[in-house]
């Protein structure tokens, strides 16, 4: 393969992922093409970008779109409102304690996927036939799509992002392991009466977090882990009950609350594949990793996916799909990704369990961390970018 010819690149889905991939392989010089449909335009879920995320979008034009829809986060902080024997200490985190202005920015999902079609659409090294991969083969040397309207389209790598059940990751013979939780996330956003002053406040509570987090204005997303029957009977309720549910959730901190139109009920999971890259596919997002929306890892992480497997495959211009290349992703990653999924389960868990030995270690943890600021410090950064906890550690020394 020609070094100075860069190989086709397929990128499987249209979600946050897929679009940021296509763009952040487009910019690195790769012909892309993009399989999947029309970006949807009702997904009234947000998401929690953090600084090193929204660095990564502005080399690819796309973070100052997003900006002036989006809130800071200044302030995160966790509060346990279990009522238990063990309770824990509230812990807040200030971004300011490391030297940020804020920790990221909350953005509407219509507002960052919007931002992402426009830039994708306008590149010139992106081909976007706006159809479904109806199936997969997958060779020695290339990989092929097989597209809904009958066109085929090959390339020497494809990357997986299209979501959870990826029949990307399946054609490419990697096996996953999978776990239901009795659990479900309802996703909504609503007003308040008094200001959130940019702080985000996870509460949790017996049956997962209840997490809110600021919007422009008076306003916040709230993403609501509870019992999937739980779930559904109060996506159920009308708007002045379930804004009293919330309201006294919330233990009135923000005032009287009012929902907003659109409630979405999300069935919470967990996946792991044994691979993150074989024969020619790389997995990115939920096509890599699944896990319950606790700390804000779920797209921030698949950026990290995205950033890592543009630079290895710029590495390997000539044939970014190469076993060697793949190895490469497959090694960077899985730290990374299974210390956040290991992190997150554990956590969960640990809300979940009515045993006085978890509820003992999940109280000290969070003393330790509320109490001692070196240590609250170095979990910021790591929250931030994976290393830089300890990058900061020894710069000091």
């Amino acid at each position: 393969m020609d070094q100075d010819n860069p190989q086709n690149v397929i990128v499987a889905g249209t979600g946050p992922a897929g679009l940021i991939a296509a763009l952040g392989l487009a910019h690195a010089g790769f012909p892309v093409i993009l399989a999947g449909p029309e970006v949807g335009r009702n997904d009234g879920r947000t998401t929690a970008l953090m600084s090193p995320a929204l660095a990564f979008l502005d080399t690819l034009g796309v973070a100052d779109a997003i900006k002036a829809k989006a809130a800071p986060l200044r302030v995160m902080r966790i509060v346990d409102a279990t009522t238990r024997l063990i309770r824990s200490p509230v812990v807040t985190f200030h971004a300011g304690e490391i030297g940020e202005e804020f920790f990221g920015l909350n953005v509407p999902n219509r507002d960052l996927n919007a931002a992402l079609e426009q830039a994708v659409t306008s590149h010139p090294r992106i081909e976007w036939p706006r159809t479904l991969v109806e199936n997969w083969a997958v060779g020695t040397d290339q990989v092929t799509a097989v597209l809904a309207d009958g066109d085929e389209v090959s390339g020497a790598l494809a990357v997986a992002a299209d979501g959870r059940m990826s029949p990307a990751r399946q054609a490419a013979g990697i096996s996953t392991s999978t776990r239901a939780y009795r659990q479900a996330a309802l996703v909504i956003n609503f007003a308040h009466a008094r200001p959130h002053g940019f702080i985000s406040t996870e509460f949790h509570t017996e049956t997962g977090p209840f997490t809110q987090v600021p919007l422009p204005g008076d306003r916040s997303s709230l993403v609501w882990v509870v019992a999937l029957e739980t779930a559904e009977k109060l996506a159920a309720l009308d708007d002045d009950a379930l804004s009293a549910k919330v309201e006294e959730r919330m233990q009135s901190m923000l005032g009287r609350v009012r929902v907003e139109p659109g409630r979405q009920v999300y069935p919470l999971s967990a996946a792991t594949p044994a691979r993150f890259a074989q024969n020619r596919v790389a997995l990115v997002g939920e096509a890599a990793h699944v896990f319950p929306p606790i700390g804000a890892q779920g797209l921030n992480l698949g950026i990290r996916d995205v950033e890592q497997l543009i630079a290895i495959a710029a590495e390997n211009r000539a044939d970014p799909g190469a076993p060697v290349a793949l190895a490469a992703y497959d090694a960077k990653r899985r730290p990374d990704i299974l210390a956040r999924t290991g992190a997150v389960s554990l956590l969960n868990r640990s809300l979940l369990s009515n045993m006085l030995p978890a509820q003992l270690m999940r109280s000290a943890g969070l003393g330790v961390l509320g109490s001692f600021a070196p240590l609250r410090a170095f979990f910021m950064r790591e929250g931030l970018r994976p290393g830089s906890g300890f990058s900061s550690i020894f710069s000091r020394e």
